[in-house]
């Protein structure tokens, strides 16, 4: 059951991203473009996640099992570290670069750009080389 639900969870997300334009880099970079033509529908697409969310994270507050019957584990982390800012500044810089961010890149994988086939690509890359990087230290 658990596999389903994350695939009908996924599968929804996914038609969300499609409607909602939010697989186009071209969409996203139009929003990032605060100096000219902004495009501010991205921002209405995160107020209705965050809202989604909001909503999602105080039932999840007060159950102790979640809705398939798992246990509840809710992040604790609160702290501001070094390598939380130093991979925010770069995911913003790839954001803003490429118009993709990860779930949609793979949407558009999925709907054959070739713009996400390179984009995918150097995101596996660079999480290989983190990999790499955090199993030498």
């Amino acid at each position: 059951m658990p596999v389903l639900m994350s695939f009908a969870a996924g599968l929804v997300f996914g038609i969300g991203l499609l409607l909602s334009g939010m697989s186009n880099p071209a969409k996203v970079q139009g929003f990032l473009d605060l100096a000219g033509r902004w495009d501010p529908s991205l921002a209405l697409v995160m107020g209705g996640a965050i809202a989604v969310g909001l909503i999602g994270f105080r039932l999840a507050h007060v159950r102790t099992r979640s809705l398939l019957g798992g246990a509840m584990h809710l992040p604790t982390a609160r702290d501001l570290s070094k390598p939380l800012v130093l991979g925010s500044l770069a995911f913003g810089a790839g954001w803003g670069l490429a118009g993709f961010c990860p779930g949609p890149a793979l949407v558009s994988l999925g709907t054959g750009e070739a713009k996400a086939v390179v984009f995918v690509a150097a995101m596996l890359a660079g999480m290989f080389v983190y990999e790499l990087i955090e199993r030498y230290r």
